[in-house]
């Protein structure tokens, strides 16, 4: 019994390290850092960044999503920088883009720029992949690896959010065009994120079906 249990905890172990390895260089069980709190100074400005969609104050909008934009980038060039990278900044990262995204297309929605169906079919998308990590982190797991899709999503998501906020600033024959375009970029951008989404999940799932098997053995 002793040497089967060993046996099942190897296999575990093998099977997580590959994860962590290719998924999650070096992440530390370290909490109050830089990164950190930049990523908490976004997730916190994200309501505020909402509210000034809703209410048509478009211009503080865009410049709190630059700002916002900025440390994005910021957070992950100091963590690798000094040696900061965090298993809850890994997991921190990725919520700030998806509240951030997910909370200015509400905005959008409530402000009247977009349909309502495509606000339904990002927030289900983005449940269920909620409801797949924190599945994972029951087995230890970090992060999914981040796609090339899922990325050319996001930022086809980020596009169109940015020029929808713009497009309500001015009113002309221009502007309406750009507008289309910008509903255009957002429509392709939520098909990215499906399909992302369904190579996470399948990638996930793979992964969830492995320790079954690993629990059975």
């Amino acid at each position: 019994m002793g040497t089967q249990q060993h046996a099942d905890g190897g296999y575990r172990q093998k099977i997580k390290q590959k994860f962590n390895q290719e998924y999650s260089p070096e992440p530390r069980d370290i909490y109050f850092t830089v990164p950190n709190l930049i990523s908490v100074l976004r997730i916190a400005s994200i309501p505020f960044i909402a509210w000034l969609v809703a209410d048509h104050r478009m211009v503080p909008a865009l410049i709190v999503l630059a700002v916002s934009a900025i440390t994005d980038s910021l957070d992950g060039i100091i963590a690798r920088a000094f040696n900061q990278v965090s298993k809850i900044g890994q997991i921190l990262d990725p919520i700030a883009d998806r509240l951030l995204i997910i909370c200015s297309v509400l905005a959008l929605g409530v402000a009247g720029i977009i349909p309502w169906w495509m606000i339904i079919i990002i927030a289900a998308r983005d449940a269920w992949m909620m409801l797949l990590v924190l599945w994972l982190a029951q087995y230890d797991y970090g992060p999914l690896p981040v796609h090339f899709v899922g990325k050319a999503g996001t930022f086809m998501l980020m596009v169109s959010i940015v020029a929808l906020i713009f497009c309500d600033i001015w009113v002309n024959p221009f502007v309406g065009l750009l507008h289309l375009a910008a509903l255009a970029a957002g429509i392709w951008g939520v098909g990215l994120y499906w399909l992302a989404g369904c190579i996470y999940s399948k990638q996930g799932i793979s992964l969830l079906v492995k320790e079954k098997r690993a629990d059975g053995r």
